[in-house]
């Protein structure tokens, strides 16, 4: 399988922060295409070590042929990070040097009809991340009732439109008009309204909703942040780019309420403008790091 064209986002910063040296053993815990774990291999060597982990056998694939000539230095794994700590272990690490999450859905993965993250071309209601396991978004809409369907697509879309929208899905599953990307659109629109000169697409916010639930990725992150004081080594830093303000929101208490954490950065680090311009997917990109405090002084 040929790499798959994916432009990794925040990578100078990100590797600023965690600054790899030779020898270091490091974790990428959302390896995706391989551009992060890339940029840390090539910045540690000769010797220095990752681990890399994601649940999208599609994407492990592609950086596995990526990352080919850095031979055992790196280890690929098919898991969810919030199994993190389980596949260090099994890898014989209780910690590392430092570790890196890009918690964004990647370029591929939006741009693969199939795959049904994106609206912009027709395509099944899947939305899965890892398509070996789990129900789709198609499952998750004719599980939910109503009201729980609402409350969804308020909580992981901040969509204050989500009952009406709630009711013209379900109301569309019923008649049986939702088998695809382009039907579920459509009964969004219906409720939502058409989409408006200058405004992101009304429904924008119902599908990321639906990704984030299909994909259980707020309690996947939490669980990541959570396990963070516990893995790293003393004065190893952790950085996390996100995508959205939910995924932000859970970073910067994780960094800013532990006392395990000395965060790096006040204010997350964004793209710069020519980053911005070159890939516009860049613009909402947001990037914490942390440090571990030494176990002397915060156990």
């Amino acid at each position: 399988m040929s790499a798959l064209v994916h432009k990794t986002v925040l990578l100078d910063e990100t590797l600023r922060a965690v600054a790899p040296k030779s020898g270091g053993v490091y974790a990428d815990a959302t390896v995706g295409f391989g551009g992060h774990t890339e940029g840390v291999l090539q910045a540690s060597s000769p010797d220095g070590r990752v681990i890399g982990l994601d649940r999208d056998q599609i994407a492990l694939a592609s950086a596995k042929e990526r990352l080919a000539t850095f031979g055992d230095r790196v280890a690929l794994v098919h898991a969810r990070f919030s199994e993190l700590r389980e596949v260090l272990q099994a890898n014989g690490y209780e910690h590392v040097d430092g570790v890196i999450a890009d918690v964004g859905v990647s370029s591929p993965q939006l741009d693969e009809a199939e795959r049904g993250f994106s609206f912009a071309r027709s395509g099944p209601l899947d939305m899965r991340m890892d398509r070996s396991s789990g129900e789709t978004a198609l499952e998750l809409i004719e599980r939910l009732d109503e009201e729980e369907l609402a409350n969804i697509i308020f909580k992981y879309g901040e969509e204050r439109k989500s009952r009406g929208i709630a009711r013209s899905i379900k109301r569309a599953l019923s008649d049986g008009e939702i088998a695809s990307t382009d039907d579920l659109r459509r009964a969004i629109v219906r409720s939502a309204g058409p989409r408006r000169a200058g405004n992101v697409d009304p429904a924008t916010r119902t599908f990321q909703a639906l990704r984030i639930a299909v994909n259980h990725e707020i309690e996947e992150l939490e669980a990541l942040v959570a396990s963070l004081p516990d893995l790293l080594a003393d004065g190893g830093v952790a950085a996390i780019v996100s995508f959205h303000s939910l995924e932000d929101r859970v970073v910067k208490y994780a960094f800013r309420d532990d006392v395990r954490m000395e965060p790096l950065t006040k204010k997350p680090v964004i793209a710069g403008e020519e980053e911005s311009t070159l890939n516009p997917r860049s613009r909402s990109a947001k990037l914490r790091a942390a440090r571990r405090v030494p176990r002397e002084v915060a156990p």
